[in-house]
């Protein structure tokens, strides 16, 4: 009877050790998983800003940018807006405190090239983002994708910190130099990290 006792007891105490054994592994995997998941997220930068009126206007909203897997992708939402086609570009100084938003000196080009639509074989700025179309009620958006720019990457050349989003009055005709003959700056925000 000895024997059957300890034998059993013997079975019980594996059997024990081999549950415990076999709960642990799935909190190790959990784990595992739960970091490849924080290192993707970190790898995602989003900035978002208010556009401010300048000029007199009433042209408001905000501008987001996403920094996803070497692509930099912009959202620009705006109201206050006559109806029709305006442009935006980014400028090369992040200063809106002038009322007409001229602070801002003239549009992004570290490359030195001459002003033209985006991907213009002649040509054109990294802030030559191009036109977009305000409806009725004021309101327009804009999403532009690009991998020619980064987030605090620190290229000179790629880098969007340190610049200005301005919106025009008008429309980008892509060949006048040095600005598309664009207008007024009826809106401006400062992209400062």
């Amino acid at each position: 009877m000895k024997k059957t006792s300890i034998f059993t007891l013997a079975f019980i105490m594996v059997l024990t050790l081999a549950c415990k054994n076999t709960q642990k592994e799935p909190e190790q995997k959990t784990e595992e998983t739960t970091t490849k998941k924080e290192e993707v997220t970190s790898n995602i930068k989003v900035i978002k800003f208010t556009l401010e009126p300048k000029s007199d206007s009433n042209v408001s909203g905000t501008v987001t940018f996403t920094e996803e897997n070497g692509l930099v992708t912009m959202v620009a939402e705006m109201e206050g807006l006559t109806e029709g086609i305006h442009a935006i570009h980014i400028h090369e100084k992040a200063d809106c405190s002038s009322p007409d938003g001229k602070s801002t000196g003239g549009h992004w080009n570290p490359t030195a090239q001459p002003h033209g639509q985006w991907g213009a074989e002649a040509g054109y700025h990294k802030g030559d983002i191009g036109n977009f179309t305000a409806d009725a009620s004021g309101k327009g958006s804009i999403t532009f994708a690009t991998d020619q720019w980064c987030i605090g990457c620190g290229d000179e050349t790629k880098d969007i910190l340190g610049k200005a989003v301005i919106v025009h009055a008008g429309t980008d005709d892509y060949v006048t130099q040095p600005t598309g003959d664009a207008g007024g700056r009826v809106s401006c925000t400062g992209i400062i990290q």
